[in-house]
């Protein structure tokens, strides 16, 4: 009786450690996107990156193929000594920009200041967005509202095996799930869930500029609750980056 009383203390002492050396979901999520932040360029020359500016293509397609619309914009974003930025592009033979002063929103049409504080509202949450998605991996571990939950691995409908973060930022917020090459950390797409629709992302090529490794061609599919692709509704591509890191 002593000896199994000896025994099943043991087993319960390993239990116990192993449950404690186990990583919790939040902390192995933390671990692969801090692998990534490093695979990506890393985190010090992330901290000391003073301006970035960049060239972005979109085509947006319907459901037929057929082209919806396309820009061609110019980004730029300068993090010191205030993060401000400004995205302008040409529409119809009009010239758009829209500038965060690091203060408020202005944004001019063919010369023209538009005022609506609605409009200004919805590019204000466009420049935003813009960030956010250049700004990955590293604004995945800055939102200290976001919960961060590993996914484990699975297979992507190309049939890519990936490592799996599950994003939520809240309640009455889109969820996103990011995936990670599970050897280099790079990162090969994400997939968000919003009120109407699923869309996955899918990283077709990466540009390296130097320190970092950016998006170079990106493929928007909507898809199924599965994550089975429907129909292609985006292609975007980044180039041209201009870097400034403080030295």
């Amino acid at each position: 009786m002593k000896n199994n009383l000896s025994t099943y203390s043991l087993i319960g002492i390993l239990c116990g450690l192993m449950l404690y050396c186990t990583p919790s979901a939040e902390k192995k999520a933390k671990n692969i996107i801090e692998n990534s932040i490093e695979a990506h360029g890393g985190q010090e020359a992330w901290d000391n990156l003073e301006s970035l500016k960049f060239r972005k293509k979109t085509k947006l397609l319907l459901e037929d193929g057929s082209v919806e619309s396309e820009t061609d914009q110019w980004i730029q974003f300068r993090m010191k000594p205030y993060f401000e930025g400004s995205i302008s592009w040409v529409s119809d033979s009009v010239e758009h920009i829209s500038v965060f002063d690091g203060a408020q929103m202005k944004y001019t049409m063919g010369g023209n200041a538009v005022q609506n504080s609605d409009f200004l509202k919805s590019k204000k949450k466009d420049f935003d967005a813009a960030f956010y998605v250049i700004g990955q991996p590293w604004k995945l571990l800055e939102d200290e509202s976001a919960t961060l939950t590993y996914g484990g691995q699975k297979n992507l409908d190309s049939g890519k095996l990936v490592e799996t973060v599950r994003v939520n930022y809240g309640p009455e917020q889109d969820v996103w799930w990011y995936y990670f090459d599970p050897v280099s950390f790079e990162m090969v797409g994400n997939e968000v869930q919003l009120k109407d629709h699923r869309s996955y992302l899918e990283n077709n090529s990466m540009v390296k500029a130097e320190p970092f490794l950016f998006y170079g061609k990106r493929s928007s599919y909507r898809v199924d609750e599965n994550g089975k692709k429907l129909f292609l509704r985006a292609e975007y591509e980044y180039s041209d980056f201009e870097i400034k890191i403080r030295e």
